[in-house]
């Protein structure tokens, strides 16, 4: 049965223990936290997806109803404020919050051919988040990220995924170079986008499967990695401000990927 009493701090101190982008040990049966209209519907209609519990708000209750979202269990129906006492003050929850399990990833040999991107030690969730969101408009067939210094598929990433981790499996890797060279042994074109790299990506021979390496903002890639890769590209963008965030990087990187495959 679900819980009428909410354990508000605590619930946050889980979602927020901690400094953007460091892990602290989970224990194995706790839940992922997702709230958010497009988060928790995407879970919702995700057969992988095991929901242990979903709160809502009535007015919530009501659109899950007029648009006809798959419900696998019954929402405990709670006034707005008790979801927000869950998360942090600038979370934008809009009536839902699932706790559920996390979806079980593939190894890093069962990821298909295509695109995949890969995260060289990017802390922020938010970013994050917004790349998982890229990744799924340009239909990316996995994110490699680093088990340690990378944020957990939960809470404020999953906000800011806005559904895609429905859709786009995320792969933690101990070591980052050796799974970079298992990539290239299985034929991946590996490209680190570095703002240092020889030349424009907009213009670098690519081919398919490929994997994009991205590092984080201010640190950029790190230097094992750029070892490991076969070519180092820069995005070059004409304006006075040369640099892109992270997320936005890698939205134009994929653009610019997903037009050159498409029509090799």
């Amino acid at each position: 049965m679900p819980r009428h009493e909410w354990k508000g701090r605590r619930a946050a101190a889980r979602l927020h223990p901690r400094p953007p982008g460091l892990r602290a040990p989970r224990p194995a049966d706790a839940p992922i936290i997702l709230y958010g209209w497009h988060p928790v519907t995407a879970a919702l209609e995700n057969p992988a997806r095991r929901i242990r519990k979903l709160f809502a708000t009535e007015n919530a209750v009501r659109r899950l109803t007029q648009e006809r979202v798959r419900l696998p269990l019954a929402p405990e129906i709670v006034r707005p404020e008790a979801i927000a006492r869950r998360l942090s003050p600038e979370a934008v929850h809009q009536g839902l919050l699932a706790e559920a399990d996390p979806l079980p990833a593939p190894a890093l040999e069962e990821i298909p051919g295509g695109v995949v991107l890969v995260l060289d030690q990017i802390t922020d969730p938010h970013n994050v988040g917004a790349i998982a969101r890229s990744a799924a408009a340009f239909a990316v067939s996995a994110i490699v990220l680093t088990a340690r210094h990378s944020p957990e598929a939960t809470g404020v990433l999953a906000k800011s995924a806005s559904g895609a981790l429905e859709y786009v499996p995320l792969v933690a890797v101990q070591n980052l170079a050796r799974a970079l060279s298992a990539l290239k042994e299985r034929g991946y074109l590996v490209v680190g986008l570095d703002s240092g790299g020889l030349s424009d990506f907009a213009e670098t021979p690519i081919r398919s499967p490929l994997a994009l390496v991205l590092g984080a903002e201010g640190k950029g890639l790190r230097q094992l990695t750029l070892a490991t890769c076969d070519l180092v590209a820069r995005l070059d963008v004409p304006g006075k401000i040369k640099s892109l965030n992270v997320s936005n990087a890698a939205a134009l990187a994929l653009y610019l990927a997903s037009k050159r495959l498409s029509s090799a």
